[in-house]
């Protein structure tokens, strides 16, 4: 087998070792018994991203990490951590990108200026367009 086809069989294969095999985590499909509980979870599982996901939360994600992230939610919220606690815990395991608001930092700054910053430019270049457009 040549280099370039083994290559190609092992990446073509990834997505199937993506995942292990073993059972999910018990919360990651089964709500809280308290429905208060539950719903402080679920509100807290739309605001976290799955990790591993493109722009999923982990409560919409099927991802086995998204999985034991909404038990590890569950266990917490059940042991009476409010969900502020568990968002703080969370960013500082996994960093910022876990929420879908981080904080103004130098580091996600280009997040807040660049959506400015294009909006800008647009106006401006519609502006020269149309301002010629005029004369």
């Amino acid at each position: 087998m040549s280099g370039a086809a083994m290559v190609s069989a092992l990446l073509a294969g990834a997505p199937a070792l993506a995942d292990s095999s073993r059972p999910p985590a018990p919360l990651a499909y089964t709500q809280l018994a308290d429905p208060a509980k539950e719903a402080r979870a679920k509100a807290l599982m739309d605001t976290l991203r799955c990790l591993v996901c493109q722009g999923q939360s982990i409560a919409d994600s099927d991802a086995e990490m998204a999985g034991d992230m909404r038990a590890l939610v569950r266990e917490r919220v059940e042991a009476g951590e409010q969900p502020e606690a568990i968002r703080a815990w969370l960013v500082q395991r996994y960093g910022d990108y876990v929420t879908y608001d981080p904080p103004f930092s130098w580091v996600t700054a280009p997040l807040w200026i660049a959506p400015l910053a294009l909006l800008a430019l647009g106006i401006v270049l519609a502006r020269r367009t149309f301002g010629r457009e005029r004369d």
